[in-house]
């Protein structure tokens, strides 16, 4: 995911139906609740819903494309009584 891109609420693109954008955002928010690791993304997108221009709408097309081209990765937790959760940390 793209986490270093700069979103702006003073660019020179123009204004986009903010309902639309809303709506957008909302079906993100509620993808964030399987998918946690787009919960940066989507927080970036969602801070320019007050003044939501053409470019911000692209940031969530890319979003959305990403999400289609991913629909077959899933979180797989085994069926019993005991579950182990591994962590690895970088120690760069």
């Amino acid at each position: 995911m793209m986490t270093s891109w700069k979103l702006s609420k003073e660019d020179n693109s123009s204004l986009i139906h903010q309902t639309l954008y809303r709506s957008m955002i909302g079906g993100l928010l509620y993808l964030t609740t399987s998918r946690p690791y787009i919960l940066q993304v989507v927080c970036m997108v969602a801070r320019c819903q007050a003044l939501s221009k053409e470019t911000h709408v692209i940031a969530v097309k890319i979003i959305f494309r990403y999400l289609k081209g991913t629909m077959d990765y899933e979180l797989w937790y085994p069926k019993g009584k005991y579950f182990t959760f591994i962590t690895y940390v970088d120690d760069d």
